[in-house]
């Protein structure tokens, strides 16, 4: 399992439940990424996307408590979530939200995708800062472009303290 998202220079990722930054190349390299996988996310991030409808081309999975929509697979806890990721190759499951999501997934992601972006968003939720996380090690890092008016940086960091969830 990865996880996938950008972040502003105080690892901030959103506010009022939607994006911080408008990046054409990011939101590219999420579809490109992504595409033909099994997405995870909580119900605010399914709610920020327009309609509220799941991802195209993208098996949706929602840990909610409540149940969600018929176009998506609803889990409850993460015993259920870990089930029904046995269903589905573990390098092609992508944690894509929100903040709580990533806190408790993180640590079972071999390999998290940052799309790094030089400025301050104004954030109101957060991502642990890898840079500062002893298990996280960055193994690859783009070279500086321009996506939209900012500085961003593909990264890719690798989770040397690997917790399991195959049942």
């Amino acid at each position: 399992m990865k996880a996938i998202f950008h972040t502003d220079k105080k690892w901030g990722i959103g506010k009022q439940n939607d994006l911080m930054f408008s990046l054409p190349q990011d939101m590219k390299f999420f579809r490109e990424t992504t595409k033909g996988k099994t997405v995870v996310m909580g119900l605010n991030t399914l709610k920020s996307f327009p309609n509220g409808k799941p991802l195209k081309n993208r098996t949706n999975i929602v840990l909610s408590p409540e149940d969600v929509c018929e176009d998506v697979i609803t889990v409850h806890n993460l015993d259920e979530l870990f089930t029904e990721l046995q269903k589905y190759e573990e390098d092609e499951v992508f944690v894509i939200g929100g903040a709580s999501v990533y806190k408790t997934l993180i640590p079972y992601c071999t390999e998290v995708l940052v799309t790094k972006v030089d400025a301050d968003g104004g954030a109101e939720v957060f991502v642990p800062n890898l840079d500062e996380d002893k298990n996280f090690v960055l193994v690859s890092e783009s070279e500086p472009q321009e996506d939209n008016g900012y500085v961003i940086r593909f990264c890719t960091y690798q989770n040397n303290s690997l917790k399991h969830w195959n049942i």
